[in-house]
């Protein structure tokens, strides 16, 4: 009876019976977060398996067993009890604040670096009160002494920590975040990394360590700003008599065909700027890809400059000669529209040997072509167009096959083409292709049956496409040449 009356009795009985139940709450809870795949699932199994076992330890020894809470072993596991405290705050908010912020939220742009000083202010604040109410320490004694100490270190590394507080006032304000593109004096490329001290940039020959106070304290230009595309501006040089017109207007051309270019946007532009120099601008979906479709544009410039008779860098091309026009007549061309040697000498003057290179677009899908092309050397493939844009593999032509086939009937290209490496071909206009093929019937009628053939090739991939989207339920594949 006399147990009644105390207050250790009443204590043990609440943690007897108050224990279990809490673990037995905690346990279905943690399994539901489980199955849902909650990220405070951790925080509850710490709560669980850490602090609920030890606060109901030192409820009993210091309450039940009526252990002084001065005692070593009472102090020792209350600093336990802090620590875990600090613990599971910690990782609480950043959980439910940070872990599962939406994209382009302020939670989610706010750089790792002010999380790290609120996570060292929370912690030293709970030192500073695990310090003086557990074992009395006198923390205003404590502060002046680190407030000393900090002034000392900060002259000895004031140029350290300079860069750092630049580095945080530049975080603070996210003139630039991780992959954006840079253009600064001291590098140009993509921000891989940035910490206390230094920007990481990808130049791409390695990655330039920039220090937060060199940009805090000079201009760059961000190039992922405003917005996603980029404007790539390409110069070349052409013979100053040439016109700039034709000029341009084959620059635009090759431009359009560049893979890198971003649809759905301003068109390129080429604009001429004087004593034989152009400006094209075109806009990319990313400044990566500048240094790509710069190589591909000047190596296409190059090809098609001399199928136009254009002079880049002012020179000219003596690439078809008669002896290769001869020789193409009487090896590619002569079998394929069964030519005899009156024809192909008649076709000497009025045909051309011209060079395409990798990736270059031969024909168009939906043009009317001029003439018939010959292939000398190299492959192209054929390719039609699917509902969504995207290109679709037909067939492969190689060494001694032709292009063209409906220039004769004047109707549109169903199949674009491709060149899939340096390709070399004779070119005939259609109305010297009149004169020669329209007295052969036999020739008109295999030439018909070929367009019959190819335009079957073309309807069948486009349906085997459509067929392919149905059942993978992802659009067609995508090709890029």
């Amino acid at each position: 009876m006399n147990a009644f009356h105390t207050s250790w009795f009443y204590w043990g009985v609440g943690i007897a019976i108050g224990f279990p139940i809490a673990m037995i709450l905690l346990t279905e809870l943690q399994h539901a977060l489980v199955r849902r795949n909650s990220r405070l699932a951790r925080q509850v199994s710490l709560l669980r398996n850490y602090l609920v076992p030890l606060t109901a330890f030192l409820l009993l020894i210091v309450n039940a067993w009526q252990i002084p809470a001065g005692t070593e072993l009472v102090r020792i596991l209350t600093t336990v009890f802090g620590f875990l405290v600090l613990v599971l705050l910690l990782s609480g908010f950043n959980a439910t604040v940070f872990d599962g912020a939406p994209e382009g939220s302020w939670r989610k742009r706010l750089p790792a670096i002010f999380l790290d000083v609120g996570r060292f202010a929370v912690i030293g604040v709970g030192l500073a009160l695990i310090l003086s109410y557990v074992w009395g320490v006198r923390v205003g004694g404590l502060f002046t002494a680190l407030g000393v100490t900090s002034v000392v270190i900060g002259l000895m590394l004031q140029n350290s920590v300079g860069q750092i507080v630049s580095g945080l006032f530049m975080l603070f304000e996210q003139p630039f975040r991780i992959n954006d593109w840079l253009d600064a004096p001291s590098a140009r490329g993509r921000v891989v990394e940035v910490n206390w001290r230094a920007v990481h940039i990808d130049t791409g020959s390695g990655i330039r360590i920039t220090p937060n106070s060199v940009l805090a304290t000079t201009s760059f230009t961000n190039l992922s700003r405003p917005s996603a595309a980029h404007d790539c501006d390409i110069t070349t040089k052409f013979a100053v008599a040439d016109s700039p017109d034709k000029v341009c207007a084959l620059l635009i051309g090759v431009a359009a065909a560049l893979p890198q270019l971003k649809t759905g946007v301003v068109p390129p532009i080429a604009v001429p700027m004087g004593a034989g120099e152009y400006r094209t601008t075109v806009r990319l979906m990313s400044p990566a890809d500048a240094t790509a479709a710069q190589a591909t544009f000047l190596r296409w410039v190059w090809y098609a400059a001399r199928r136009e008779r254009l002079h880049l860098d002012g020179a000219g091309d003596d690439f078809s000669t008669t002896h290769r026009v001869e020789d193409a007549l009487r090896k590619v061309v002569a079998p394929a529209l069964r030519l005899s040697l009156a024809d192909q000498q008649s076709l000497v003057a009025r045909a051309r040997v011209v060079r395409y290179g990798a990736d270059e677009l031969v024909e168009r899908a939906g043009e009317v072509s001029t003439g018939m092309t010959f292939l000398i050397a190299g492959r192209v493939r054929l390719t039609a167009t699917a509902p969504d844009g995207t290109s679709i593999p037909v067939s492969t032509l190689d060494e001694g096959e032709f292009l063209g086939l409906t220039a004769l009937t004047r109707q549109p290209n169903l199949a674009g083409a491709y060149a899939l490496d340096e390709v070399t071909a004779l070119q005939i206009k259609r109305d010297d292709l009149e004169e020669v093929v329209m007295n052969k019937p036999a020739l008109l009628q295999d030439l018909g049956r070929l367009i019959d053939e190819r335009q079957s090739k073309v309807r069948q991939a486009t349906r085997r496409n459509r067929k392919g989207a149905q059942v993978i339920n992802s659009g067609p594949p995508h090709m890029t040449v």
